[in-house]
């Protein structure tokens, strides 16, 4: 039986590119669902990968690649970094046409770019797609909407409908669509085993054709992963593993973890800038993240049981399956996140920012018991904020795993994951 589709929040965006731009590139990690988003809207789709039709499209490329992009429009063409030479024949043909939505790229590698590949600007819109937040699967209710709380809305309310046991579950199993698809909790949890096993074995040394030791790249994998959401350096990632493995090097470590970003499996969390009113130095270092929390999870082998009986790394977790919801909603705003740590050791665990220059600052908590810290916390952020050079923050919102949505009296917005949307 055919996987039902689930709406995605990229739907809306990949619409809007295709009404304002001559074609579009859908980049995000395999299995995020790509093809399925692109399918909805294509008109005629060429798989490169397809095995049947793989000689024959390729000797298409070295001939005329062209051939390749005849159809009717919107037309497909999946995993385009299988042939690379396709992306200046679609900027061409765009030019030569003259009108917008004719084609979609999606691709699940960022290619190594030639001297000779045109950046795409005016021609193509890049968008990146994600794994699924928990409103696109259907485990938040949506009560509090990003945007609702950007305009200054007020009286809004939520009710999670996730207890913890279920939040854990949703981390574990991750956001891919097929996971999400399968009523079997064992099978869907093994498909995120299944992704993790793909990278380390095959994915991976695919990127630039050169043999990668899965040994090596599963041990990384779970030094990212105990050291998730945190600022580790590459130098704390190789001490972590130079231990049992004394041929390593700084250099391979470094090539590993960009053939993970390759991938879109590494996707590091960057530091906010603001402008303060006192001189303190701000931390610049990225936070280490995955494109998924089920990817830590199966690196460490970390079942639901296992996360109960560590509310540390449960911790990690659950930020780190805040930052991907909230990633997936700030995208459909036109927005960036980042964190913000400085000197003094305030920290912030997430800062939304629009393009416009609006923002808003969230911590990250799981229990009720650190709210209130919490939010005396993002008080004093606010203060620290030159509000002569920059907007006063749109909201400060603790987000959590509790049960209700509310604002407290000094203006500290209370949310559940499973309440938020975009």
């Amino acid at each position: 039986m055919k996987n039902m589709y689930f709406p995605r929040i990229a739907d809306t965006k990949l619409e809007l590119s295709l009404q304002a731009m001559g074609a579009v590139l859908i980049e995000g990690p395999k299995w995020c669902g790509k093809t399925s988003t692109a399918e909805r809207v294509s008109k005629s789709v060429i798989y490169l990968q397809d095995p049947d039709m793989f000689e024959e499209n390729m000797f298409k490329v070295k001939t005329k690649p062209s051939l390749l992009l005849e159809g009717d429009v919107p037309r497909l063409i999946d995993e385009w970094q299988v042939a690379p030479v396709l992306w200046n024949a679609v900027r061409f043909a765009v030019d030569k046409r003259q009108k917008n939505g004719q084609f979609i790229l999606t691709g699940s590698v960022v290619p190594k770019r030639t001297d000779d590949m045109h950046s795409g600007t005016g021609r193509i819109s890049r968008m990146k797609m994600r794994t699924m937040s928990l409103f696109e699967s259907g485990e938040s209710t949506g009560e509090i909407s990003l945007r609702d709380l950007f305009s200054g809305k007020t009286e809004m309310f939520g009710k999670s409908k996730l207890a913890l046991e279920e939040i854990a579950f949703a981390l574990t199993r991750g956001g891919w669509p097929a996971a999400v698809n399968e009523s079997n909790e064992a099978l869907a949890l093994k498909k995120a085993k299944d992704y993790f096993e793909a990278v380390v074995n095959e994915d991976i040394s695919k990127v630039d054709n050169i043999e990668k030791k899965p040994d090596r790249v599963r041990n990384l994998i779970r030094s990212l992963s105990r050291n998730l959401s945190s600022e580790a350096s590459t130098t704390t990632v190789f001490n972590d593993l130079h231990s049992n493995d004394e041929s390593l090097s700084q250099v391979s470590i470094d090539q590993y973890i960009n053939a993970l970003k390759t991938l879109f499996v590494v996707d590091d969390l960057p530091a906010w800038s603001p402008r303060l009113r006192s001189k303190t130095a701000i931390r610049t270092k990225a936070k280490r993240h995955f494109s998924d929390p089920s990817i830590a999870t199966a690196a460490l082998g970390a079942t639901t049981e296992r996360l109960f009986n560590d509310f540390c790394t449960f911790g990690l977790m659950f930020e780190a399956l805040c930052i991907r919801d909230l990633r997936v909603y700030a995208d459909s705003l036109d927005s960036d996140v980042f964190h913000y740590r400085d000197a003094r050791g305030i920290e912030v665990d997430a800062i939304i920012e629009r393009r416009d220059g609006a923002w808003g600052a969230i911590e990250i908590k799981m229990g009720a018991g650190d709210v209130e810290k919490a939010a005396e916390n993002l008080m004093k952020f606010k203060a620290n904020i030159d509000t002569s050079r920059m907007e006063e923050p749109s909201f400060l919102m603790v987000l959590t795993a509790t049960e209700s949505a509310l604002q407290l009296g000094n203006g500290v917005w209370v949310v559940p994951l499973a309440c938020l949307r975009d």
